[in-house]
């Protein structure tokens, strides 16, 4: 369970009152109740990494049943997956034809294949068609003994006129062969509004392809959601060579004289087909990680990343696959990029600012964003990594009253008490790490407060970006680099393999529930669950207060 609640936030009587007017019953189903944000900030508390349990587990192998390709014909589609674009339209992406790995790598023809979505409202009877259109993507490294590869043929088709909270029947392929999937089903979410929000929005980071990543998915699975959202770091596809054979838990350690950080693309295509029973019936959203790097000749990343997955940057006036914004009922998104320039004086940042000043609460009161690394964790893995992304864009989701913050790359749980620059606030977001899907390096158990676990500043720096190492100015931490026990900041924190799910209920109420891996195999267990209540009269955003004194002006 969580933690007991420390010293609370302040908060006056009037605002108490108003507070009390929106509780509702929080309850399980034996009559124990649930924490809520209400009751914090908690006292920080650990739960050490069960030693009965594995810290990792070996990837599944390339020629894993689920995993392998099963279509007999290259001209049927693999791969699917859905994405949101607008809440009255998908994208559809599937892949055809057959990659190649070799030295010399010849693309395929992508104009020599039809994009098509046949999709209706029932079953076998598809009213609506749609084109799209097809690529092929190569991944080329300028060293002797490196393989090269070059893609099957991804397809993406933008399908709308769709109507919220409704059930479609939809088929892809190419009629011309004819080359079409099976019949496939999904549900839209509902259209932005105060009251209504997706059955459940599940969340995950850090997957890759091992027998944890495995029961992860299997447990998510099982948890019925209605959009899946991954805060990076997919395929671990780079904890290979070229050549494949056998990943390795930590790249440099087993190939130290590589020439340059490889990686072996079918994990892409594998990863794909591992995903594909679920992404195919419900969107997935992704941010990149890391691991999406994949440098190649010529300085070209993240080729993988931006020619397989269809994301609403333009949708959302982003001019980049690598921040977007998107709604989801009554929940607005923002997925920002880790890996691409975050400065104050950049475009993401003019973006996100231009994204912010747009989104109103009265139609969708939730404000969740996303990226990859943490800005907030006591682990030693990673710690302060992103401290110059923190110092540039925090103050602006601050101002605009962002809800809940999830990011990945720690491979283990925790979550933050409410806070704001490194104070408690009653007023900041709730940040979540829930870097841990399964993936191949193992999950991360050595906290920086530990006796002889905290990092050096210059430890952790960050693939792309600086590095901003912060030394503490005030309270129980001053001077120091690390803190010498778990941060008040931090409430909750745990060694384990899991997903989240979260459950909005209304616009004030959402409920958060961590499930790990070992906890599929119990009756409704799981290993943290809170209330996450948003206080819009106690926090209102300076630019809902701006909006309120224009339309005062207006109706004056």
């Amino acid at each position: 369970m969580p933690p007991a609640p420390a010293t609370s936030f302040i908060i006056p009587i009037p605002l108490l009152m108003l507070i009390a007017v929106t509780t509702m019953p929080l309850l399980l189903a034996g009559g124990e109740s649930i924490p809520t944000t209400l009751d914090g900030p908690f006292k920080p508390t650990t739960r050490r990494f069960d030693p009965s349990l594995r810290r990792g587990s070996d990837d599944l192998p390339i020629d894993h049943p689920r995993l392998r390709k099963s279509n007999v014909s290259s001209d049927l589609p693999e791969q699917i997956a859905l994405a949101l674009s607008t809440p009255s339209s998908m994208w559809v992406s599937w892949v055809t034809g057959d990659a190649v790995v070799g030295k010399n790598v010849k693309p395929l023809d992508a104009t020599l294949v039809s994009s098509e979505v046949w999709y209706g409202k029932e079953k076998g009877k598809y009213t609506l068609k749609k084109k799209g259109n097809a690529t092929v993507y190569s991944q080329l490294y300028p060293f002797d003994g490196l393989l090269n590869y070059t893609s099957g043929i991804i397809h993406h088709v933008l399908i709308d006129g769709l109507e919220p909270g409704t059930k479609y029947y939809y088929r892809c392929g190419d009629s011309s062969v004819p080359a079409m999937s099976e019949e496939i089903s999904f549900e839209t979410l509902p259209l932005p509004s105060k009251d209504s929000y997706p059955h459940r929005i599940a969340f995950v980071g850090d997957l890759g392809l091992t027998s944890n990543t495995t029961t992860t998915i299997d447990h998510l699975m099982d948890n019925d959601p209605s959009l899946v959202v991954i805060v990076g770091d997919l395929t671990y596809a780079n904890q290979y060579r070229t050549t494949g054979g056998k990943g390795a838990s930590c790249f440099s350690c087993s190939f130290p004289d590589a020439p340059i950080r490889e990686t072996y693309q079918p994990r892409w295509d594998a990863w794909g087909r591992f995903m594909e029973p679920l992404i195919s019936k419900v969107p997935m959203m992704v941010i990149e990680g890391n691991h999406e790097i994949e440098p190649q000749a010529s300085g070209v990343t993240f080729k993988s990343y931006s020619e397989r997955f269809a994301v609403p940057s333009t949708e959302s006036a982003s001019n980049s696959n690598f921040y977007y914004s998107f709604d989801a009922g009554g929940v607005h998104f923002v997925m920002l990029g880790a890996y691409v320039d975050y400065n104050q004086t950049g475009a993401q940042y003019a973006w996100l600012k231009e994204d912010l000043s747009k989104v109103n609460r009265a139609v969708t009161p939730w404000l969740v964003a996303t990226m990859h690394p943490p800005w907030y964790n006591s682990y030693s893995s990673h710690y302060q990594e992103f401290e110059c992304m923190r110092q540039e864009m925090e103050e602006l989701l601050y101002q605009h009253r962002v809800d809940i913050i999830f990011a990945g790359h720690v491979h283990a749980y925790e979550r933050m008490n409410r806070i704001y620059n490194y104070k408690l606030d009653p007023c900041g977001a709730v940040y979540i790490t829930i870097g841990d899907g399964g993936n191949i390096e193992k999950v991360d158990v050595d906290f920086a407060d530990d006796p002889g676990k905290c990092p050096s500043p210059g430890d952790n720096v960050p693939e792309m970006g600086g590095s901003c190492p912060l030394n503490f100015t005030s309270g129980p931490a001053k001077g120091k680099f690390c803190w010498d026990r778990q941060p008040d900041w931090s409430a909750f924190r745990e060694s384990s393999f899991g997903h989240g799910i979260l459950e909005v209920m209304n616009s004030t109420y959402a409920l958060w529930t961590w499930h790990r891996n070992q906890d599929v195999y119990k009756d409704d267990s799981y290993g943290d669950q809170i209330y996450i209540v948003r206080q819009p009269i106690l926090c209102i955003s300076p630019a809902t207060s701006r909006r309120r004194k224009r339309d005062i002006r207006r109706r004056k």
